[in-house]
């Protein structure tokens, strides 16, 4: 490309639709095809814009949003899976897979691209109601669900989740309770809505702005700055700004990790994960440990989820029989344990 520009005179922030265009104004004589034919210059830099434009699209068809694809399998990503016994963790193309548990039982299902668990929960709910036309009261989910935009699509729908904080674990140990440098061990005042650090300086609101999510979804974010940071012994430990220390938080996202906080620790909240833990990771356990189920025979989207709804399906059917066979059918939850 740049080769074309200086051939031309044009500069580099030219982009390759206004390159052809110039190209083809610079046209004097018909472009010429065939064998025995000699291309211009002109004429081979303009089919080299083109088939780069072609390229791009055909790319940026196959992206649809991504960062990788793989090339024997255009619908699959990239992903780091898990540590082998050799411990290599490798980038290998494969898929996001969600599965819904309830009394032991797959409900729902879904194959996603993306890597991250965040986008792929709503897409999962819409598609078990549209197919079960019912919707369920409680929602449990682990952290990796957690965000703002998940919060909110349940807010809106009147429907009690129960998703565990992503600092939940970290928050219970002594390192994170000792750390004064956290947003949550700072002294907060509503009223005048700012921090106040470890060395007495105020984190003061500057301005609020908005923040878009890849999938489009807009939340309000808050901008605080220190007063002074400028001869901090507590600055090595705090910062690594040069000047003052800035953070920003979103106010409507922490309301609600406090809400779901308080629901996880509750009897009922308590009770939901602990069958979580058992239901849904046990789904996973079983299919890739009992039955040995480790990579799909299939590719592509709509094949992989046929293939996994095949293996979800003989799954309901084996957990049918053993809760037969176990005198334990009718039961949704498995009741904690008196210590």
């Amino acid at each position: 490309m740049i080769e074309i520009y200086n051939r031309y005179n044009l500069p580099n922030e030219t982009t390759p639709q206004e390159t052809i265009k110039h190209l083809e104004k610079q046209k004097k004589t018909p472009f010429v095809y065939g064998r025995g034919k000699r291309k211009t210059q002109l004429q081979r830099d303009y089919e080299t814009l083109i088939e780069m434009l072609t390229r791009q699209g055909k790319y940026n068809e196959t992206f649809r949003g991504r960062n990788s694809f793989s090339k024997t399998d255009p619908d699959a990503t990239f992903m780091r899976m898990k540590d082998d016994h050799m411990r290599n963790a490798q980038l290998k193309p494969g898929y996001n897979l969600q599965l819904a548990v309830e009394g032991e039982y797959i409900v729902g299902l879904d194959v996603s691209s993306e890597r991250s668990d965040q986008l792929t929960l709503i897409p999962l709910i819409e598609r078990m109601e549209q197919q079960l036309e019912n919707r369920y009261e409680d929602v449990t989910l682990d952290a990796g669900y957690e965000s703002e935009e998940n919060y909110t699509f349940f807010e809106k729908r009147e429907q009690t989740c129960y998703i565990k904080p992503q600092n939940y674990e970290r928050s219970k140990t002594r390192k994170f309770k000792n750390n004064m440098s956290l947003r949550e061990n700072m002294l907060y005042d509503t009223k005048k809505d700012e921090y106040t650090c470890q060395n007495g300086m105020k984190m003061k609101a500057i301005h609020t702005g908005k923040r878009q999510s890849k999938s489009g979804f807009e939340s309000e974010i808050t901008y605080y700055e220190c007063e002074n940071c400028k001869g901090c012994p507590h600055k090595k430990n705090c910062t690594r700004a040069k000047g003052n220390r800035k953070m920003q938080l979103s106010k409507e996202f922490l309301r609600q990790r406090k809400e779901s906080l308080d629901k996880i620790t509750s009897q009922k909240g308590i009770l939901l994960r602990m069958n979580r833990a058992i239901q849904a990771e046990g789904a996973f356990g079983v299919i890739k440990q009992d039955y040995g189920f480790k990579q799909f025979l299939l590719r592509g989207n709509k094949k992989v989820r046929t293939e996994l709804f095949i293996l979800a399906l003989g799954y309901n059917i084996n957990k049918l029989h053993n809760k037969i066979q176990a005198n334990r059918t009718g039961r949704q939850l498995f009741e904690k344990m008196s210590t």
